[in-house]
């Protein structure tokens, strides 16, 4: 029986395809980018990312090679330190995540990056 969260997707899925996601923005490619490298429509690549669509094995071993990474990094398997927890990449699933921490990342003051962590922690609250 295979684990699904409150979406009714399958947690694996999700945590595949947010480390698709992930590695993806991290080259800054585009998923029309990818999608021309697996062969399918960007629309297939949006849906391997959410977790709705389960990626095959031979387009896990394409996705793999087009995004420069190993399967074992992109189903978690790697044990190295490279990859984060799948809590963090859970998170990034969030709509504006990715755009949050791109933005975040760009601020250079320390006392700046607090003020706004500071400020997202309290909003959290609510």
């Amino acid at each position: 029986m295979t684990d699904r969260n409150a979406d009714g997707l399958d947690t694996m899925d999700r945590a595949i395809g947010a480390r698709v996601r992930a590695r993806r923005r991290s080259l800054n490619m585009s998923q029309s980018d990818l999608a021309e490298k697996l062969g399918v429509s960007f629309q297939q690549v949006q849906k391997y990312e959410r977790g709705a669509n389960r990626i095959s094995g031979s387009t896990l071993v394409a996705a793999a090679q087009a995004l420069q990474t190993s399967v074992s990094w992109l189903v978690g398997e790697d044990g190295g330190s490279a990859a984060p927890p799948d809590e963090a990449f859970a998170a990034l699933m969030t709509p504006g995540a990715m755009e949050m921490l791109e933005a975040f990342s760009a601020v250079r003051r320390p006392r700046a990056r607090q003020a706004l962590l500071a400020l997202a922690r309290e909003m959290g609250k609510e």
